[in-house]
């Protein structure tokens, strides 16, 4: 029987260390590679191409999420398992909209990982039971045709994390090299863009689009 090859991403080298064990008493499943970080992930799948990429939401710098947008884009076949604590809707409505196969708890019951692994692989969803299903593919199904593309440039894009992960307008102005009240006018477009009027609300928005955890 051939494999099911995966790739683990988690930032939080004990909880990875046990899944990786977990896997490990799975005969047919092979870890190709685990790693602490997302754009490490992304480079791993690039060469290894797994079946399957486990990966954590809130890993620092490139996100489970923008780490899944990449390998997705790159390597379509791959099916990805987010791994979190997080278990609201919205934080779940978000990983599937951007791609994720699946949304694993942290706090699951071992049995529960490779359960996902092999519904996902055999073209399935997961998602927790304490998420309403229906909930969650009502929603997707309703913006799938009107939430595809924000209209944002990258460099509003850019700016919408940064805002979202609570850096001020003169510590942004600063990491991207530009003035105060030019910060201030991407943020103006933005939220006349998004039809968003206040910072709370871009953040919520934010987390929707695979943005930002927070």
């Amino acid at each position: 029987m051939k494999p099911i090859r995966i790739l683990v991403a988690d930032d939080h080298n004990l909880i990875r260390a046990g899944i990786l064990r977990l896997l490990s008493e799975v005969s047919d499943f092979e870890v190709v590679a685990d790693t602490a970080d997302g754009a490490q992930a992304v480079a791993l799948a690039d060469r290894l191409t797994p079946d399957v990429a486990l990966l954590d939401i809130a890993m620092p710098g490139t996100t489970g999420l923008q780490a899944m947008e990449q390998i997705l884009a790159a390597h379509p076949a791959t099916r990805v398992l987010i791994l979190t604590m997080y278990d609201t809707e919205e934080h779940v409505i978000s990983a599937m909209r951007l791609g994720a196969a699946g949304y694993v708890l942290k706090n699951a019951a071992p049995q529960e990982m490779e359960l996902a692994i092999r519904a996902v692989i055999a073209g399935g969803t997961w998602l927790p039971a304490a998420i309403s299903r229906p909930v969650v593919e009502a929603y997707l199904e309703r913006v799938q045709i009107s939430d595809t593309r924000d209209g944002l440039t990258p460099r509003q894009r850019e700016v919408l994390k940064m805002i979202a992960e609570g850096l001020r307008t003169k510590e942004i102005a600063f990491s991207l090299g530009v003035s105060i009240k030019t910060i201030e006018t991407y943020r103006a477009q933005i939220m006349n863009r998004l039809g968003i009027g206040d910072v709370p609300g871009l953040v919520r928005y934010a987390i929707r689009r695979g943005l930002s955890q927070l």
